[in-house]
């Protein structure tokens, strides 16, 4: 039986106080967020009834409502992108970079989601393929998977982009891979110049376009002049690009990325406790040293739920891109030549493949296999499990 303190927790108890408050204020896609998590494996979406083949063990297993910002819905999402990116790994060094815009810029980006997280984006992924092709450089075409977080570790307003970048890539010439210095890839102060002044010359461009919206304190950068005195402090700033040492080999990228892909806003993990005085968890001070970086904070109910319901994506709005060797298109083409130029063997695809685990879950009794007996539609609660006095494994009656 689950222990563990979970966001649905906290939606269910405070949630129809928290749309009372704020009607009208919510949009329809944060409303669905919130009913999706509330009902997330309960009898309101439905279900099944599992019972062991070898001693009869029952128990009800409730449907998942695979809503992407549900923490617990993630996990089997991870797994699935995860084993048909395997194939695409290279047996060489993984850099991780990290592009984040400043506070003025977050500010806009937050009332214009899917233009600047989507502008965020493109110019990220521009960046670091130009420097990389520059024979300044790197002199090649690299491949990038770039995954889009909007929060720090306190669930504030916080756009960046990680970056997974190959410790090389293709000459231009296409015949030869260039790799990397083994513990750098690219200038980031290089990279940070260039992905300020793509970034700023297209937000003007959007906004002469008239497709931006001001709302609040910042509703008079709807004005050109505004924006451009807004903007004046960010021109002459450092933009933040990072780069992490490279990781230790394939299969630390994949620990990697199943951490990061399909992460939320928070985790049920850091969760402390719920109560009257609010929302205890677990979070990272960046600002403190490394051995004082964990610490504690507790929120409202209220605002717990403000912060988490501020990183719902925009519908339809792809938070996982794939650029240079590794976009879509060409990938499966771009990977084969660098194989060849690494001289490794390609991915077996025609041998016979190992047999499968076996996809039924295991008994917590007894080890044995979990078989569906019964299902059930939303709302339709399953019939009990059978009496002591019934038969192994059949039905009370």
């Amino acid at each position: 039986m689950r222990t563990s303190l979970e966001v649905a927790d906290v939606f269910r108890a405070a949630g129809p106080a928290y749309r009372a408050a704020h009607a009208g204020h919510l949009s329809l896609h944060q409303l669905k967020v919130m009913s999706a998590i509330e009902h997330c494996r309960t009898a309101a979406l439905g279900g099944h009834v599992e019972a062991c083949t070898d001693c009869g063990h029952w128990r009800i297993a409730y449907n998942s409502c695979r809503n992407r910002h549900c923490p617990k819905c993630q996990g089997a999402a991870a797994r699935t992108w995860l084993a048909a990116r395997e194939a695409d790994l290279l047996p060489v060094g993984y850099f991780h970079l990290v592009f984040t815009l400043p506070a003025e810029i977050a500010a806009i980006a937050f009332t214009n989601k899917a233009l600047l997280y989507d502008l965020l984006f493109k110019t990220a992924s521009e960046t670091t393929l130009t420097i990389a092709a520059d024979p300044k450089h790197l002199g090649a075409r690299i491949g990038i998977t770039a995954v889009l977080h909007t929060w720090g570790s306190a669930m504030t307003h916080h756009p960046h982009i990680h970056m997974i970048v190959p410790g090389g890539g293709i000459a231009l010439d296409g015949d030869r891979w260039i790799s990397s210095r083994p513990a750098f890839l690219l200038p980031v102060r290089v990279l940070g110049a260039l992905f300020r002044r793509l970034f700023l010359t297209r937000l003007l461009a959007l906004h002469d376009a008239g497709k931006l919206a001001f709302f609040g304190k910042l509703a008079e950068l709807a004005d050109r002049r505004a924006l451009l005195r807004h903007l004046s402090p960010v021109r002459k700033k450092r933009w933040v690009v990072y780069a992490k040492p490279p990781f230790a080999g394939p299969e630390a990228v994949l620990a990697y990325l199943s951490r990061y892909t399909h992460r939320v806003a928070i985790s049920n993990s850091r969760l402390i406790s719920f109560d009257e005085d609010g929302v205890t968890f677990r979070y990272k001070d960046y600002r403190r040293s490394a051995p004082d970086r964990q610490q504690i904070m507790t929120l409202g109910a209220d605002e717990f739920i403000r912060r988490f319901l501020l990183h719902c994506l925009p519908r339809g709005f792809h938070r996982i891109r794939h650029y240079g060797l590794l976009a879509a298109s060409t990938r499966k083409a771009h990977l084969e030549r660098a194989r060849q130029l690494l001289a490794i063997a390609p991915p077996a695809t025609d041998e016979p493949s190992i047999e499968p685990p076996d996809p039924r879950p295991a008994c917590p009794c007894c080890g044995g296999h979990m078989v569906i007996i019964e299902t059930f539609q939303r709302c339709h609660p399953p019939r009990g499990p059978p009496s002591a006095a019934a038969p192994s494994g059949q039905p009370a009656p």
